[in-house]
């Protein structure tokens, strides 16, 4: 595990970080959670450990993503199956899923319909199915790759059935206008002439069409706002996720869409303004 830790200082990760990758990597290789590594780590490993983990540690130092080395990253504490065709689920998403739940349980008795857009890995869709069964959720992304990925994250937990799938470009494969009870959004939001300076994990790993979005990165937003008016219902919500030193923009843009307003806006971790409640009045 030291070992591991210096190897992966030395390729360019924090001291904190490269501790944790480690044991999250160890774990992984040997199928233990974490209460039976403490009990068990300082026993004699496996004969085949060394083997798989040396491997692993070797893919980190290339700064290949843990997710991706594993297959899969824990969100709304659940593990959801990770791919290069899809974005790595952040911990600040998550605060969609809080956002979203609130904003159901407000509503009137009855079926909420409620679309993702973008869906990605399917975290956000595949959450809110099982967090409100009566939900009638749409999955849309414009990647038939991360649709497969989402499919298969839904049928892991056991909501597929349960989730509509629609390979998309924003409100393309949705017939009706006007009758959304809310819609999630994790859309793209880096600008172009900052994707040489993103970590490694990131400009080297992730699906190019997750990350970046125009000049400014807030192409994808703009349009999603312009368009949300019209299909959500009266009363109805959009919960969607922004960059740094993004929330005034959008904001202003929301500000500019007839019957929408900015109702909330919610810091991530660091204190960064990283989501915004929209509300159509």
């Amino acid at each position: 595990m030291g070992e591991a830790q210096s190897r992966l200082v030395r390729a360019g990760l924090e001291p904190d970080e490269a501790g944790i990758d480690a044991e999250v990597l160890a774990r992984n290789t040997l199928g233990w959670d974490r209460a039976t590594y403490l009990a068990a780590g300082r026993g004699p490993a496996p004969a085949s450990f060394l083997r798989r983990y040396e491997k692993m540690v070797t893919r980190r130092e290339r700064r290949e993503p843990v997710s991706l080395i594993t297959g899969y990253r824990e969100f709304w504490g659940r593990e959801f199956l990770v791919t290069p065709d899809v974005l790595t689920p952040r911990p600040e998403t998550e605060i969609l899923v809080e956002e979203a739940l609130v904003r159901l349980r407000g509503r009137a008795p009855g079926r909420a319909r409620v679309v993702d857009i973008g869906t990605g890995s399917g975290c956000l869709a595949v959450s809110i199915a099982l967090e409100s069964p009566d939900c009638q959720v749409t999955a849309i992304d414009v990647s038939i790759e991360a649709l497969r990925v989402a499919r298969q994250n839904a049928a892991r937990h056991g909501v597929a059935h349960r989730v509509r799938w629609v390979c998309a470009q924003l409100f393309e494969g949705l017939a009706e206008a006007g009758d959304l009870d809310l819609i999630m959004a994790n859309l793209p939001y880096i600008p172009e002439s900052e994707m040489g300076s993103l970590p490694p994990e990131v400009r080297e790993y992730e699906p190019l069409c997750a990350l970046v979005s125009g000049p400014d990165g807030l192409d994808a937003i703009r349009a999603l706002v312009t368009e949300a008016g019209r299909h959500l219902s009266s009363g109805g919500w959009l919960v969607m996720e922004c960059g740094v030193g993004q929330s005034d923009s959008v904001s202003h843009h929301v500000s500019s869409v007839n019957a929408l307003e900015v109702v909330e806006i919610r810091d991530d971790l660091q204190g960064i303004p990283r989501v915004l409640v929209v509300q159509k009045h």
